[in-house]
């Protein structure tokens, strides 16, 4: 499975961007889509993440202002962020688990990650 994730770049506070993230490969099903967000020194954290049935999960920081979507014929997730703030600055990867086989073992994915920086 190969993702490749794009849709990064500079803006200033307020403006929006939206990543897209598109997943290759063989499963037997995608479990969860997602992006997290990591800047220097800290650990990569959760920004969205949308389960098989349709359920999104947010973190607090972005809710009412990002939104998590996905098309199942092109196995693309997007992330619409909106009035953008410089504390989402970060290096933002996203994040496929796959379904293998039929039996149901899992296979966690990362893309190449994609820079977000909000400056004015």
């Amino acid at each position: 499975v190969q993702l490749q994730a794009s849709g990064g770049g500079l803006v200033q506070p307020g403006e929006s961007l939206r990543l897209s993230c598109v997943a290759s490969g063989t499963w037997f099903s995608l479990a969860t889509m997602g992006w997290y967000q990591q800047t220097p020194g800290k650990q990569r954290e959760l920004v969205a993440i949308m389960f098989d049935g349709g359920s999104t999960t947010y973190a607090d920081s972005v809710k009412g202002r990002f939104t998590l979507s996905r098309d199942n014929a092109k196995n693309t997730v997007y992330l619409q962020m909106n009035s953008l703030k410089p504390e989402d600055t970060a290096v933002y990867y996203c994040n496929v688990v796959v379904v293998e086989t039929a039996a149901g073992r899992l296979r966690n994915y990362w893309g190449q990650g994609t820079l977000v920086t909000v400056s004015s």
